[in-house]
């Protein structure tokens, strides 16, 4: 009775406050890495659990993070396993973690990582200069219907990654062929963006909330989202999908992961912080601010959950022809 009041009023003491029942806590350092460049998805995910860690004071040693990108992820879990067993090190894992894999282009998924928790799903926007050729969704898909190939889309950060993905899965709904689609493939959202702005590119596929700054100002039209009813704020006037009479619906999953080897204790340390985290009324606002759509997950589950979507990718990537 005494260690449960103990453990009760360690959390109510406040955040700062180490798990009660984990014996490991990082003692030098925490280095997130990112597998985007700067101002990608996945660094601004990294960048924000690197706040809530320092602003909370969930963690009393300094937390960095480190910018690895390339090769779809494999440069930043290559380097993240390069540290094996070390709790100090995480990563935010998108579902690259599982397509890359899926694909022959990486040697590393979920079950040669740790994965440690879910922290939310996102959905994916397409946007178009104001003065595009392109005018809504519809027409969109009567000129692929007609030429695959005559619309180009800026994909980031690798073929088999989300934006790719749901591209394909709306694409095939709507019946073009979808092996015929034009991709060009960058590091990072805003450079997929930039691609468009610039006119080099006709379409840019990218997490909802990489577009949002865009959008208010006017520099981009939204000309569809994967989700399955009507965003809210800045895209409520923005159709669904399904509005445009496409059948589907596509959000990509964001956790954290760690390197190889990790211990039962290191887990359950993260499994606790990341807990607290998400459990935040500043995250309830971040989740609505960058419309993100919250879904927690313990290490077992997410284990669990990562297994389910790798056996539900590989099709879509196999009518890709991209499946090794």
């Amino acid at each position: 009775m005494l260690l449960r009041l103990l453990c009760v009023a360690a959390v109510l003491v406040g955040p700062e406050i180490a798990p009660a029942h984990a014996q490991w806590k990082p003692q030098k350092g925490v280095e997130i890495v990112a597998m985007s460049g700067p101002g990608g998805a996945n660094d601004v995910i990294a960048r924000a659990i690197q706040r809530y860690l320092q602003q909370h004071k969930l963690v009393a040693v300094p937390v960095t993070v480190t910018n690895r990108p390339g090769a779809g992820g494999v440069l930043a879990w290559s380097y993240l396993n390069q540290h094996a067993g070390d709790g100090a090190f995480l990563s935010v894992s998108p579902i690259n973690l599982l397509t890359e894999h899926i694909a022959g282009a990486s040697p590393i998924t979920y079950t040669d990582v740790t994965p440690i928790a879910q922290l939310f799903n996102e959905y994916v926007a397409y946007s178009v200069r104001p003065d595009s050729r392109v005018q809504d969704g519809r027409e969109l898909l009567q000129l692929l219907r007609a030429d695959p190939g005559s619309v180009s889309f800026a994909v980031a950060a690798a073929l088999g990654g989300a934006n790719h993905i749901a591209t394909a899965l709306a694409m095939k709904a709507a019946g073009v062929e979808i092996r015929k689609l034009k991709f060009v493939v960058f590091n990072a959202g805003p450079q997929s963006t930039a691609a468009v702005l610039g006119g080099h590119v006709d379409v840019a596929v990218t997490p909802v909330s990489g577009i949002v700054p865009h959008l208010q100002a006017g520099r981009v039209r939204v000309i569809a989202v994967t989700s399955p009813r009507r965003l809210h704020g800045a895209f409520a006037a923005v159709p669904t999908w399904r509005e445009h009479g496409v059948d589907m619906a596509f959000s990509s999953f964001r956790g954290v992961i760690g390197p190889k080897g990790m211990s039962r204790d290191q887990i359950e340390y993260w499994e606790e912080i990341l807990g607290r985290i998400v459990q935040t009324e500043e995250w309830q606002k971040d989740l609505e601010k960058n419309y993100w759509e919250g879904g927690f997950m313990t290490s077992a589950d997410t284990i669990r959950y990562l297994k389910a979507q790798y056996e539900q990718y590989r099709p879509v990537l196999a009518d890709l022809g991209l499946a090794k």
